[in-house]
This record gives structure tokens, C-alpha cells and sequence, in this order.
């Protein structure tokens, strides 16, 4: 009775706080921080959202050997930093990020922990108020059937991603793959096994793809892009990172541009309907760091799909919606993971900041929307009831991590500052690409495991004496 009555005083409490307090100070501190260049109409840092975090230390083994990995050489040897110093992790996210913080539980492998010690991390994060998601090459789910339900069921978890391309090696039944259409049977195992698992809990589970990209791959994303947008109820998200010289990355595996990049992702989203040609106004953090799409898609029975910009580049009337909606402190609204009465009380909330102003402008805005896709209120309500319409979203984005001589510029140092995806060592949440190229990584592996990274330094002299080479 105690914890109903808990649920029930949260959730009406979003009535008068749809926003939490502690979210919109966070915020206004990512804001106040961004050099004023960055600070765009567009602008997610610190209007939409107060940034990403992610683990370290927690698993640093793999059991896959990729050609491109931001591991350090000493990471199969590092033993894990256990519960306690993860929770702290947690803990210092949880205080940098506020309620609903994203946080990736990442390192090497995390799902070869035992499946005792990651349900008991999931379970902290969510009691702490994040969210998390679990970072996966995805062959561990497929080794030991029912340890992703067990994930849902006993740890909260609701967010998975999953790492496909023909950089990894150590495929259970891929180990030839050469092109990325060879590993669909993959993506199509794996989304089966998504959708299994949340008829088999009853839970939800949000999926999404992360790919390396090399000048081999390249050729490889617009069946990607378009493989994934016909699956997105499983993988609504595809994230794309070109590769970065650092870590463990093989010297001799050929990078390609962000421009080049987009110019295979383009052309398959057109196809759908995206008219737009480069960046468009959303940015998060420095425009140099990520390029997103977030796609809303209309979807009716017998027509092909069609993707819409939630905010379209250069329309006054666009911007005009999204600046008054952050006006009225909504911008860090969140409805990830709310039970239907917090959904409910969250949106009645949102609605009770201005009703005259959600009737009047932001209705005949929607209404304008609706009449550009073909229909309206009334068919739409009426198609949704019959199951005859489907409306949801898709999202595109390539982050574009840094190489120890990119950090060491001036746009580098710019790009560190603005950073929105951070990892915390010690007190201080530090960048992610001073992580993997700044020797941070190696650092705390060494105050986490000394004799682990003793024994692979001597090894590796030993190594480099007996070649000759210096």
C-alpha cells in the first residue's frame, strides 16, 4: 500500500512539475557553459537535455578482437572495478546528469559479467533515477538464451545497443562476413530476438544499432540505414561513429569523412521523403562532434512510409513553436520509462503551463503538419483506432570521436568544452574523446589494475626487444 501510494504521489505530482526543478538547473548550467556560438535555437545541450554518460572500468574484457576498438591494448587484462566503485559511478552521473540522465553501461563487454553483478548495476541505476542503456556486440544474448529477459525482468532494463559491422571479429557464425549485407541474417536474428523478449516479459525494450564505418564499409550504410528504418520498431535509433585512430584501432584501416558518410545516409532517407540536403538545425554540443536526424515517420495501410524533420530547417514558424516551448520550461520533458498514470499526469502537466497557447498556436501548428502528410485530427484518430495508421519516429546520427592530434588543436580543445558525452573519473566528468585519445583510459586502468597493466607493459617490451624494433 505504501509503494502505491508513493507511485500514485509521483505521479501527481507531475501535474505541477512536469519538468523536475533539479533538471532545469542542470540545464541552465550545460547552457551557461556553452561557448555563445553553440547557444542555437537548435541547441539540445542544455534546453532538450543535460548530456550522456557512460561507465568505465566495468568489464573492460572482450571476447571479440575488432579491427577498430578505443579500448587500450591493456583492456583484455584488467580485472572489473566491481559493484561498489560502479554504483559510485552511477552515483556522480546520477548528480551531473539529474533525473532521467542517460548512461551507457559500457567499458569491453559488460554482458559477460555474471548476470547477478549487471542486473545489480541495472538495478542501481534505475533506483538512483537513470536511465541505462547496455552496450553489446549482442553474440552474449545469443549464447545464453533468456539472459536479455532476465536483464529486463530482474534489472529494469529497457534500453539495449547493439554493435554490428565487419570491423568486429569473433562472430559466433559471421567470422567471413566481408560486406555489411552479409551480416543482415544477423540484424534480423537479432531484432527477433528483441521482439521475443518483450512478448516474453511483457516489457518494453528500446533498441538501437551502433556501426563503425571504414572507407571498407562505407559502401555498406544505405542498406544499413535502409535495413534498419524497415525495423525501426526494434532499432528506432542508428548510430553511426567513422572510425577514430585511437586505442586499439589497426593504423592501416582507412577512415572516411563525416560529409562522406552523409552522403550515403542522405540519399536513402529522400527515398522516404526527407527533403533536406546537409545539416539541419538541431545540434547537440559542438557542431563538429554529431550530426543528427530525428525523423518523425507517418505510416498509413497500402501507401509507403513517409519521413517528416520534427523541426525543418529555415521555417519561422519552426522555430518559432520549439523557442516558445522552451520558453515555458518544457524543454527537458521526458516521458521515457513514465507507467501510463506518469504519462498521463506528465502530459496534463505539460498541458496546464499554458492551454491557451497549446489550443491556439502549437494546435494549428500540428494541424498545418497533419495537412502536409495528407491528413488530419479526425483521420487520423479514426485510422490510429483501426489499426489503419502508424506514427512513430526514427533517428539517424553519427558521432565523430576525436584522434590524439585532433584533441591537441584549437577546435579540438573547442570540441572538449562543449562536450556532451562524459565519463566520470574520480570527481570530474571528463570528455569521452579525452578519454580514448588523451591517455585517460590507460590511467585509470592503471590505478584501477597496476599489476594487470605492469605485466602488460613488460610483455610488451619484451615483444618489441625480440622484433628489433624500438
Amino acid at each position: 500500500m505504501i509503494g502505491r501510494r508513493s507511485s500514485l504521489s509521483r505521479a501527481l505530482h507531475l501535474l505541477r512539475e512536469p519538468v523536475p526543478a533539479e533538471k532545469k538547473r542542470l540545464m541552465r548550467e550545460r547552457w551557461e557553459a556553452l561557448d555563445p556560438r553553440w547557444r542555437t535555437p537548435g541547441q539540445g545541450l542544455g534546453q532538450k537535455a543535460t548530456g550522456c554518460g557512460a561507465t568505465i572500468g566495468v568489464h573492460p574484457r572482450c571476447d571479440f578482437d575488432c579491427t577498430g576498438c578505443y579500448l587500450g591494448s591493456e583492456a583484455n587484462l584488467i580485472r572489473p572495478i566491481g559493484l561498489v566503485e560502479t554504483c559510485r559511478q552511477l552515483d556522480r552521473m546520477r548528480d551531473w546528469l539529474g533525473p532521467k540522465g542517460n548512461v551507457q553501461i559500457t567499458d569491453g563487454e559488460v554482458t559477460l559479467l555474471p548476470a547477478e553483478d549487471l542486473t545489480a548495476i541495472l538495478r542501481y541505476a534505475r533506483e538512483v533515477g537513470l536511465i541505462a542503456m547496455v552496450m553489446s556486440h549482442g553474440d552474449t544474448f545469443r549464447r545464453r538464451p533468456g539472459l536479455l529477459e532476465r536483464l529486463m525482468l530482474e534489472g529494469g532494463l529497457t534500453e539495449v545497443s547493439i554493435h554490428i559491422d565487419i570491423t568486429q571479429r569473433g562472430r559466433l557464425g559471421y567470422r567471413g562476413a566481408r560486406d555489411e549485407a552479409a551480416l543482415d541474417p544477423l540484424r534480423e536474428e537479432l531484432a527477433a530476438m528483441i521482439r521475443s523478449a518483450r512478448r516474453a516479459t511483457g516489457l518494453p525494450l528500446r533498441g538501437a544499432m551502433t556501426q563503425t564505418i571504414t572507407r571498407e564499409n562505407l559502401g555498406g550504410v544505405p542498406g544499413v540505414v535502409d535495413w534498419c528504418f524497415r525495423n525501426r520498431d526494434v532499432f528506432g535509433m542508428l548510430s553511426f561513429q567513422p572510425v577514430a585512430q585511437v586505442g586499439r584501432t589497426r593504423a592501416e584501416l582507412p577512415g572516411v569523412s563525416v560529409p562522406e558518410l552523409w552522403a550515403r545516409i542522405e540519399p536513402v532517407l529522400a527515398r522516404y521523403g526527407l527533403e533536406r540536403r546537409g545539416a539541419g538545425p538541431l545540434l547537440f554540443g559542438h557542431p563538429g562532434c554529431t550530426r543528427i536526424e530525428a525523423l518523425g515517420v507517418y505510416e498509413r495501410d497500402g501507401a509507403p512510409p513517409r519521413v517528416f524533420p520534427i523541426v525543418r530547417d529555415g521555417r519561422a514558424e519552426d522555430l518559432e513553436i520549439m523557442r516558445e516551448f522552451l520558453a515555458r520550461g518544457l524543454g527537458g520533458i521526458n516521458f521515457r520509462d513514465d507507467t501510463a498514470l506518469e504519462r498521463l499526469c506528465r502530459t496534463l502537466g505539460v498541458l496546464g503551463t499554458d492551454p491557451v497557447w497549446f489550443l491556439g498556436p502549437v494546435r494549428r501548428w500540428v494541424r498545418a503538419r497533419l495537412a502536409e502528410l495528407g491528413t488530419s485530427f479526425p483521420s487520423l484518430a479514426w485510422g490510429a483506432a483501426r489499426g489503419e495508421v502508424r506514427i512513430d519516429g526514427f533517428s539517424v546520427v553519427s558521432h565523430h570521436f576525436m584522434s590524439p592530434a585532433e584533441i591537441a588543436t584549437d577546435e579540438g580543445r573547442e570540441r572538449l568544452a562543449a562536450c556532451l558525452f562524459r565519463v566520470p573519473i574520480g570527481e570530474e566528468m571528463v570528455p569521452m574523446c579525452r578519454v580514448n585519445a588523451g591517455g585517460v583510459r590507460e590511467a585509470f586502468y592503471g590505478e584501477a589494475d597496476p599489476a594487470a597493466v605492469t605485466v602488460r607493459a613488460a610483455s610488451g617490451s619484451a615483444a618489441a626487444e625480440g622484433s628489433g624494433r624500438t
